[in-house]
């Protein structure tokens, strides 16, 4: 019996993560059937793995990773808010660091994008928005120093 070549492998190091980044990328803007799709998955697949076992995506904060999730897959803000089940109103506001994840919506994107909530839940800086103060910690005067002028 001859043996065959597996067309794709586990992952062995960044060289080889890098190419398969590109294939899938060329998969997902090429025509689309079964056996391609069958492709993707396995693809993701692998390049999740290789994601998880080597945390590739520490130094990237949570909403440079959910935009880099979103564009490999292709999704749109409109597919978020049918993923998270919230408005779209709330994407918007996540995707210009306007309003902070909460716990439940950083369960589903990891649920979703099948990585460790760890991905979602660190910290990042928000924006404030005009008159809203109330979403970032850091940007509430939780301890005024007052000063009083000497006489």
């Amino acid at each position: 019996m001859e043996a065959t070549t597996l067309k794709y492998t586990v992952i062995k190091d960044k060289s080889q993560y890098d190419h398969y980044c590109m294939q899938l990328e060329e998969l997902l803007e090429g025509e689309q059937n079964e056996a391609v799709q069958d492709e993707i998955d396995l693809l993701t697949l692998l390049i999740e793995k290789f994601d998880e076992a080597h945390n590739t995506f520490t130094e990237s904060d949570p909403i440079a990773l959910l935009r880099s999730f979103m564009a490999d897959r292709g999704l749109k803000s409109q597919h978020l808010v049918e993923i998270l089940g919230v408005s779209k109103g709330y994407v918007s506001d996540i995707l210009n660091y306007k309003k902070g994840l909460s716990k439940e919506v950083i369960r589903k994107l990891a649920d979703y994008f099948k990585v460790r909530q760890e991905a979602f839940n660190r910290y990042y800086h928000l924006t404030p928005s005009a008159g809203n103060y109330t979403g970032n910690a850091d940007l509430v005067n939780t301890s005024p120093q007052i000063q009083v002028a000497k006489q």
